[in-house]
């Protein structure tokens, strides 16, 4: 009988909010021009990533297995900003912060997901450099359309797992102190800090989920440019090398442009305290402004996607040509 009252009061004292108030800046005034600045973003990131993805969709020599893993970032890179910012711009420049317990988790598990594989496909493409650099005969055996199809099949997978469970996990929460989230979207850390209750193992999966998504493939891709460095430095003749190093920049600027500020504001806020709102500044440009660069920096270093706009083009000029010149007969005749 006792158990069951227990229980019963258990039950009596888990709270879950109607809606959570997204909080944004703390007393910074015209902070809705940062936000039209991020609505501008939003649309040079539609507009470069849906360009890229037509280029290698429409370009028969970019129908390769490492231009499938660039279409996924692409991809990652345009879903990603469009579960953030569309969202963003609603609470804060329409003044709709309060938003309903199931659509911030659905926002939670989206912003989480897609930041998630845009890490992981620059992975990919990191394994994708290091096999063709250090195992060239072999690179068209190993990295192959099946195989890329299945590791981003895997990566799918393991994410959709991984972040639901994080994003189920605040379901056993009892939130009483406040329903004011501390950010500029469902933020993950700010949710779970408003427990009432134990929130231990939301802590370990913040803290698995840093180590494991964001610092571990940092690690392995450094690795990865570690062994291509040696191999490189084995390379006779400097034409090859140069030649070389040209197929990596791209990549390397993606990912110096995607970890360097999400790891420099975690070892700083380990350090010294960071005011929120230079974490929400920080933290937004780095989740909004890589999207934005990536399909500008593989357009204009990539010598292959180059060469595709122009073939493109010109095929374009030939059959806008060509149907001028029928409609001229058709008119004649």
């Amino acid at each position: 009988m006792s158990s069951m009252q227990s229980n019963s009061s258990a039950n009596v004292s888990f709270v879950r909010p109607a809606t959570f108030f997204i909080n944004g800046f703390f007393n910074i005034p015209h902070a809705k021009y940062y936000y039209v600045f991020l609505s501008l973003v939003y649309v040079v990131t539609v507009l470069g990533n849906s360009f890229i993805m037509c280029i290698i969709y429409l370009a028969r020599r970019l129908h390769t297995a490492k231009y499938i893993a660039v279409f996924h970032l692409a991809l990652a890179d345009l879903c990603g900003s469009s579960a953030l910012i569309p969202k963003l711009i609603d609470i804060f420049l329409f003044k709709h912060q309060d938003i309903s317990y199931d659509a911030c988790l659905a926002n939670m598990f989206f912003v989480f997901h897609f930041m998630n594989l845009q890490s992981l496909t620059l992975l990919v493409l990191a394994y994708d450099r290091l096999v063709a650099i250090c195992f060239p005969l072999q690179y068209h055996a190993i990295v192959t359309k099946p195989a890329m199809f299945l590791i981003i099949g895997v990566m799918w997978i393991f994410s959709v797992t991984f972040i639901a469970s994080m994003v189920i996990l605040i379901t056993r929460l009892s939130i009483c102190r406040s329903n004011v989230v501390n950010s500029y979207f469902c933020d993950h850390g700010p949710i779970y800090r408003l427990a009432y209750n134990d929130n231990t193992i939301n802590i370990i999966m913040a803290n698995i989920c840093f180590g494991l998504l964001v610092c571990m493939p940092l690690i392995l891709i450094m690795v990865s440019y570690f062994c291509i460095a040696l191999v490189l430095l084995k390379i006779a003749q400097g034409v090859d090398r140069i030649k070389a190093m040209k197929t990596c920049t791209s990549h390397f600027m993606l990912v110096a442009i995607f970890y360097v500020p999400l790891l420099g504001i975690n070892i700083a806020a380990l350090a010294t305290f960071i005011h929120p709102n230079a974490r929400i500044i920080n933290n937004s440009l780095t989740q909004t402004i890589p999207p934005m660069l990536n399909p500008i920096i593989y357009t204009l270093k990539t010598e292959e996607v180059m060469q595709s706009i122009k073939e493109l083009y010109k095929r374009n000029k030939v059959n806008t040509r060509l149907l001028q010149s029928k409609r001229l007969n058709t008119k004649g005749y």
